[in-house]
């Protein structure tokens, strides 16, 4: 059997052994609240909720829109921050649409470690860009995924289309 080596997989799987950020402190408040969004990754600011994003993207062009209100709960959401975040998910469909030209999208959030939330005391909502054939052999037998684009390049384009 082949085996392809894939390092960078061990910051992913750790961040299900532990949390978040060894100091204790929420990684997207943390971004959120530097002046660094070039380096944080983050695409857009609004009023209640920021996208920012993926560090470990399924797909050229997975982002995340998160509130800048800590809570792990959906149902804490005032009806702003709701209102804030679907009209973002909207928006930034759009954009990637017009960027990247995917054939579909997933779209949803993961709430609580058991349901797949690698981050799971601050909600957030993934918008992850599908291309017809953008699942291979590679996850299924090699437990690795192909990023086909630069994650900088994605920032780009992204802030480019909005």
């Amino acid at each position: 059997m082949e085996k392809l080596f894939s390092p960078w997989r061990s910051k992913y799987i750790q961040t299900f052994a532990h949390p978040a950020d060894t100091k204790g402190e929420c990684i997207f408040c943390k971004a959120a609240g530097e002046d660094k969004d070039d380096d944080n990754l983050i695409v857009l600011r609004g009023i209640r909720c920021f996208v920012i994003m993926n560090l470990f993207p399924y797909n050229s062009g997975h982002l995340m829109v998160v509130p800048y209100r800590h809570t792990p709960h959906l149902s804490d959401l005032t009806d702003e921050e709701s209102l804030e975040v679907m009209t973002l998910l909207k928006r930034m469909t759009r954009a990637i649409e017009s960027a990247s030209h995917p054939d579909g999208f997933n779209i949803g959030s993961n709430i609580g470690r058991t349901a797949g939330a690698g981050i799971d005391q601050h909600v957030h909502f993934h918008i992850v860009p599908r291309w017809n054939g953008d699942t291979n052999f590679m996850p299924t037998l090699a437990d690795t995924k192909m990023i086909s684009e630069d994650m900088k390049d994605t920032l780009i384009r992204l802030r480019k289309s909005l």
